[in-house]
């Protein structure tokens, strides 16, 4: 991981510092098409993080990998499981499927509080970390660009080609995670478009669970200015038109901001904002959208 100083990373508190990773393989077995690895990896040094790796049957690589951040859906029971079963709000076939057929690797870790990661409520994880000077969502990013930091040093990966994909609380994980850490060369979100200040305004901040506030962060920065740093990377942004999570006055600003920036960029044609039907789902006209964009960009 990078260690210049990044007055946005300031901002996510005090974060471990990086140690060599350690990774325990507990079961590698064959899917439907891929060949799914359960491992175990140290990551922050405070406790073992499960993750999935999916890599396609065919070929040695080094593969293009996407790299899946779970959503959240109120199921603290579900974390990775959702990369190899979809959720009820998400298409068919799994990710980990779609991603192999398409010749890339993938993978998933249980964040802070899901699943193997579990026993701990969001909001005792929250409090717990701010008495000490960390902030969750800080340290869920912190272990995603880990795993990153792990998936660049195994032989079968491309590391010059790297996506980042995700829904709701994975989306915003994506494009956070592409702001801070450039070796993401592609950026989908999926209904995690969401705009603080337009949230703020429209009184929606109750349709949004805790993990993802980060304090003092608007006297520094609007949502737009995390953003712009993605740029000129391509970037893909879908959201449903009547998802209250995500109000579309600041999906429409987000979009006309990242508009301008793209076009001064000189690449317009890597920012590609999508308002799909429906609420907060991945809707079939969105899976064909991404998985395109995907096949041009990575």
């Amino acid at each position: 991981m990078e260690h210049e100083f990044d007055p946005l990373q300031q901002l996510l508190g005090d974060l471990p510092i990086d140690k060599p990773i350690s990774v325990e393989v507990l079961k590698i077995e064959e899917q439907a098409g891929y060949r799914l690895e359960s491992l175990l990896l140290d990551l922050n040094g405070m406790e073992q993080v499960p993750a999935y790796v999916a890599t396609p049957l065919t070929g040695s690589g080094p593969f293009p990998l996407v790299v899946f951040n779970h959503s959240h859906g109120g199921d603290y029971t579900n974390g990775r499981n959702e990369f190899i079963r979809s959720s009820s709000y998400l298409q068919q076939p799994s990710f980990a499927k779609i991603l192999t057929d398409m010749g890339y690797a993938a993978c998933c870790i249980d964040m802070w509080g899901f699943n193997e990661r579990g026993g701990k409520t969001e909001s005792e994880l929250v409090k717990e970390m701010l008495w000490q000077g960390k902030v969750l969502w800080g340290m869920m990013i912190y272990d995603n660009r880990r795993l990153l930091d792990y998936m660049c040093q195994r032989a079968d990966i491309d590391e010059l080609r790297i996506a980042t994909i995700g829904m709701s609380m994975g989306g915003l994980m994506a494009w956070w995670s592409a702001a801070l850490d450039e070796r993401i060369a592609v950026t989908i979100d999926i209904c995690g478009q969401v705009d603080a200040h337009t949230l703020i305004a429209k009184r929606g901040l109750d349709h949004h669970g805790f993990y993802s506030y980060v304090p003092g962060l608007l006297k520094h920065y609007t949502t737009l200015e995390i953003q712009q740093r993605i740029v000129p990377r391509p970037r893909m942004s879908l959201v449903g038109r009547n998802d209250r999570l995500c109000p579309i006055e600041g999906v429409e600003h987000l979009a006309n901001g990242l508009y301008e920036a793209y076009q001064a960029a000189g690449k317009p044609e890597h920012w590609k904002p999508v308002v799909a039907s429906g609420g907060h789902m991945e809707t079939l006209e969105m899976r064909t959208a991404w998985e395109r964009f995907l096949a041009i960009h990575l």
